[in-house]
């Protein structure tokens, strides 16, 4: 799944372990997720959006 975690993350200029800390979730992840190693929980996903003021559509992407 593509997104664009990055661009907000370098928006508000955090890190990823600024982010992962926001979130409760490893620099690691934040990482993994960035790069679409990893597609984040619904949950998760949500949380992500919230945090930026963003709908889920608004930061992901299916990846066809």
């Amino acid at each position: 799944m593509k997104n664009k975690i990055r661009v907000l993350r370098a928006e508000r200029r955090w890190t990823q372990a600024d982010l992962g800390k926001e979130l409760g979730i490893s620099r690691n992840s934040v990482n993994a997720i960035e790069n679409g190693k990893f597609d984040p929980s619904l949950p998760l996903a949500f949380r992500i959006a919230r945090l930026f003021g963003k709908t889920i559509e608004d930061v992901f992407e299916e990846d066809v």
